[in-house]
């Protein structure tokens, strides 16, 4: 037992370590650039908020323009805000959008351009490509693309909503009825990420945290509490429990989708694309975990061993280390009400 508990800390401090780090680390900007007349543009531009002081990150127009930059931010609780009327004689087709700085950040930027009796269109700025040349012809068929990406970053970001995931992996050993978890936890999450996203629900943020991170503690519990040969009802109808937490895990999505916003005329496309981006990020955490574990039966077969019988040393490091990560991120969280 000794050895369980100190396998089962250190995956614990390890998980922890990862998880303070980034439960969600996506945080972008956001520049909306919206044409006014031909050579007016409205600026609106919106960047994370870092221990209480604006990310050091700035938006530049094309050179064409003036102002090409704005004035001081302003924080609206949550991001620091400047906007300002940018005068650009010569259009800014061929032009270039810079962020400067964002090379030396680890997130990304959302830029999107609405120019007039046009379709909007949106790209995405990220660290290693922090610039943008707008082409001479608009169009609105990046939108997908962009929030595509960033749910599928959001996903793979979010390890609280990977810790649940994985936990399922664990918990539920029929495949049937593991593909009817992750189905109903699909459903319950777009659900309510729609429905948040489009302000038709509103929820705190930390009490919403706070609940996901129960959900992964009463994960852990049902995998140390599980009994060969019977099946608990989270393993029997483990869909009733998946949908129930998804709504939860949906709040969260939507959470970091709201601190994005959504582009006015392409809202549902957006909305779509985010939650298909999801999707696929859950999909590829999947195949990894079930590639990890053919690779080892292939290469390791006794480590493998370890994880089939109920209370075996692999699935109590697995419990433990599950409910301690959780446990953590729970205490943190109410801690920051």
């Amino acid at each position: 037992m000794r050895v369980v508990l100190h396998l089962a800390l250190g995956l614990f401090l390890l998980m922890a370590s990862l998880g303070t780090a980034s439960a969600h680390a996506l945080e972008p900007g956001y520049l909306d650039l919206r044409q006014l007349t031909p050579e007016s543009w409205q600026v609106f531009w919106r960047k994370p908020d870092v221990n209480g002081a604006p990310m050091a990150i700035d938006a530049t127009l094309p050179e064409t323009c003036t102002p090409a930059t704005g004035g001081e931010a302003k924080s609206d609780g949550y991001a620091w805000i400047t906007a300002w009327v940018a005068n650009c004689p010569d259009g800014i087709g061929g032009g270039e959008v810079r962020i400067p700085g964002l090379q030396l950040q680890r997130t990304d930027v959302l830029l999107r351009l609405q120019p007039l009796e046009m379709p909007a269109t949106t790209a995405r700025l990220t660290p290693n490509a922090p610039a943008y040349t707008v082409p001479e012809t608009l169009s609105g068929g990046a939108v997908f693309l962009s929030y595509l990406g960033l749910g599928f970053e959001h996903i793979l970001e979010g390890w609280d909503h990977l810790l649940f995931v994985f936990a399922l992996l664990v918990l539920i050993r029929d495949p049937w009825r593991l593909v009817g978890a992750i189905t109903a936890f699909t459903l319950a999450h777009s659900i309510t990420l729609a429905l948040a996203a489009l302000g038709h629900v509103s929820v705190p943020g930390p009490p919403v945290e706070a609940c996901i991170a129960l959900s992964i503690v009463f994960l852990a519990v049902e995998i140390l509490k599980h009994e060969d040969g019977a099946a608990r009802l989270s393993e029997r109808a483990p869909w009733i429990v998946s949908f129930s937490f998804g709504l939860l895990h949906g709040l969260g999505f939507a959470g970091a989708l709201i601190e994005i916003g959504l582009p006015t005329g392409d809202i549902p496309i957006a909305l779509l694309a985010f939650n298909v981006g999801v999707e696929l990020g859950q999909l590829a955490f999947v195949g990894g975990v079930m590639a990890c574990f053919v690779l080892l039966r292939a290469v390791w077969p006794g480590l493998v061993r370890a994880f089939r019988k109920a209370h075996s040393t692999g699935i109590s490091v697995l419990g433990y280390s599950i409910g301690g990560v959780a446990t953590f991120w729970l205490v943190e969280r109410v801690a920051g009400f």
